[in-house]
């Protein structure tokens, strides 16, 4: 649905990723809508990221971009603030720079005022930390969403997401069919996630687990189902991908598998959460089509010792 035209001054976030990079980005959203309260602010990402957007209590709307190979489709002179936390490099820049904002918010570059580039910094400190820089102060743990208000058909349960965006986050099927097993005979309600192309997997793990067939989700929810879910879950176990920040979103205990991505970089902020890899072993080839090895090097007892510790079966 189109958005109604504002009359208020706009400010453009651009982070045109995905979900656990909007995730990482709530503080520094957060942080904007606190310094810029008379301002519209639309982040621009990917159209499928639209229902997220009122959870972060701090985004007006979405502008539909999917990736940076076409131009911001704002007439310049429209944007009055152009903040940058997709990167800092000529294409993000460039896409900002030819809106002709009255003021750029982004790291040091041609053209750019701003802090220089860190690397090894968490997600979550490098874009607080940028605003921090420019005067806008920023709590890189003011991460939290709102609830959601889709409804939970099955409050309690414990999720297991089973998919990932690249094979290089892929844990074995087998062994989510393991620990999916061991859940179940623990008296769990398992419910299998992931995207509609991912349904094929999530039906294969709970074949082998022995799970009814209606254990798997993977592909029925929508973005707001899914948020949903996950805050009323009793345990998450997922690779590092959304539905592990979702978790740490909504403080519900989790597990997280790591393979190409840093913890140091990435990893659930402090809460009920256990993060598991082998960084020895890290490749670090996030566009791999087979798992790392540092995910390879997590067991299925690993996993279930990390449960126990949580206590929360």
């Amino acid at each position: 649905m189109p958005e109604q035209a504002s009359d208020r001054p706009e400010l453009l976030v651009l982070r045109a990723l995905k979900l656990g990079d909007l995730l990482v980005a709530v503080p520094a959203l957060k942080a904007l809508r606190r310094a810029f309260p008379g301002h519209r602010i639309r982040y621009a990402a990917q159209e499928w990221l639209r229902p997220l957007l009122p959870l972060t209590g701090a985004v007006d709307g979405l502008l539909p971009l999917h990736g940076l190979d076409v131009p911001i489709d704002l007439p310049p002179g429209q944007v009055d603030v152009a903040v940058n936390l997709h990167g800092r490099g000529p294409e993000s820049c460039g896409r900002l720079e030819a809106l002709k904002p009255a003021r750029l918010i982004g790291h040091a570059g041609p053209g750019w005022d701003g802090p220089p580039w860190k690397d090894g910094v968490h997600e979550r400190e490098r874009w607080a930390g940028l605003l921090s820089w420019h005067g806008i102060p920023a709590d890189p743990l003011d991460y939290r969403l709102d609830p959601p208000a889709a409804a939970v058909f099955v409050p309690g349960a414990v999720v297991l997401h089973v998919g990932a965006a690249y094979g290089s986050r892929l844990w074995p099927a087998g062994r989510f069919a393991d620990v999916a097993r061991e859940l179940d005979a623990a008296g769990a309600q398992v419910l299998l996630t992931g995207s509609s192309s991912e349904r094929p997997r999530a039906l294969a793990v709970a074949e082998a687990a022995g799970l009814e067939a209606d254990s798997v989700v993977a592909g029925e929810l929508g973005l707001a189902e899914f948020a949903a879910l996950i805050a009323r879950a009793r345990l998450v176990v997922s690779a590092d991908t959304g539905a592990a920040h979702l978790a740490s979103a909504y403080a519900r205990p989790s597990v997280v598998l790591f393979g190409p991505a840093p913890v140091a970089e990435w990893g659930p902020p402090p809460g009920p959460h256990i993060a598991l890899t082998d960084e020895s072993r890290r490749r670090g080839d996030t566009f791999a089509v087979d798992p790392d090895p540092a995910l390879m090097a997590v067991t299925v007892e690993d996993v279930l010792a990390a449960v126990d510790k949580l206590d929360a079966l």
